[in-house]
């Protein structure tokens, strides 16, 4: 049996020290749509109101900034996203204008980690 029958939905919820300014940030990136949420206390992002998915945004008082790449005894990212990207200098470019850091590890040529004002880290990579 699903979990719904009436609608797919589904989207991530993200911890920050101000949940609201994260979700500001990711409208920003993704050019999506902010949502704040009734309590005050963060949002989601999605393309619209009725998209089926989103990422949400909420504050948590005792939020630690992961450490990336990992280093014992420091907090661990638990996940990352992952966006594909047209170019990926521009993307890069833009993902910086907005508020985001390029991580100083880049494991990889078409891809790169970066990180989000809350310290989350995120990829944006071509499919070349």
């Amino acid at each position: 049996m699903p979990l719904r029958s009436r609608k797919h939905w589904w989207g991530v919820t993200l911890d920050a020290p101000d949940g609201i300014e994260l979700g500001r940030f990711y409208s920003r990136l993704l050019g999506w749509k902010f949502f704040p949420a009734d309590n005050g206390l963060g949002g989601a992002v999605a393309p619209s109101e009725d998209a089926g998915y989103n990422l949400g945004f909420q504050t948590e008082k005792h939020y630690v900034r992961p450490v990336w790449p990992a280093e014992p005894g420091k907090p661990q990212m638990s996940m990352h996203l992952e966006i594909e990207v047209d170019d990926l200098e521009e993307a890069v470019a833009h993902a910086v204008s907005v508020g985001a850091q390029e991580a100083a590890y880049q494991p990889q040529a078409t891809v790169r980690v970066m990180l989000d004002p809350a310290g989350h880290p995120f990829c944006l990579y071509t499919d070349d």
